[in-house]
């Protein structure tokens, strides 16, 4: 009687476990080969982003190890370039120098980083901006994806502010 007890416990501990399992890999996570997205954008004062200046969506795509398929990804730097600047904003238009329509803004977070897995419809090109105080900088080319650290900090100057 005691060996059945026993299983019984086993059988009904090891299914709550598989149960428990399943929910989180039902959630919105990515990861481990899991289908979904999790949502995840960057917020000023947000401190829990990593990996300054990497190209953050070489993680965070289908597939990939990163929570989150990004959309838009990178990092804003002080004048210097050595120092990631904190809270700037980055904004997306259809013309250049903010003209045209405003199609999606991104804060960076405490780090520096800016990130959203909200679509975003680069359609023939967006014109990037980066804010940070009362300074602005423009982009002169437009872009047809976010992955802003692919470039910046490789092949073009990093981005960044004041």
């Amino acid at each position: 009687m005691k060996t059945k007890f026993s299983t019984a416990i086993f059988i009904a501990a090891a299914s709550f476990i598989m149960i428990q399992s399943c929910k989180k890999d039902s959630k919105n996570e990515i990861g481990n080969g899991s289908e979904n997205n999790e949502t995840k954008i960057s917020a000023q004062g947000g401190g829990s982003s990593h990996n300054m200046g990497q190209n953050c969506m070489s993680c965070h795509k289908q597939g990939g190890s990163g929570e989150g398929w990004f959309s838009a990804a990178g990092t804003v730097y002080d004048s210097l370039l050595t120092s990631a600047y904190p809270n700037a904003v980055v904004k997306l238009y259809t013309g250049p120098d903010g003209t045209g329509t405003l199609k999606k803004t991104i804060q960076a977070d405490a780090k520096g980083n800016f990130f959203t897995t909200e679509a975003i419809d680069f359609g023939t090109g967006l014109y990037p901006s980066v804010s940070g105080g009362s300074i602005t900088k423009y982009m002169s080319s437009a872009i047809t994806a976010g992955q802003c650290n692919g470039c910046h900090g490789v092949s073009t100057d990093k981005i960044w502010i004041k």
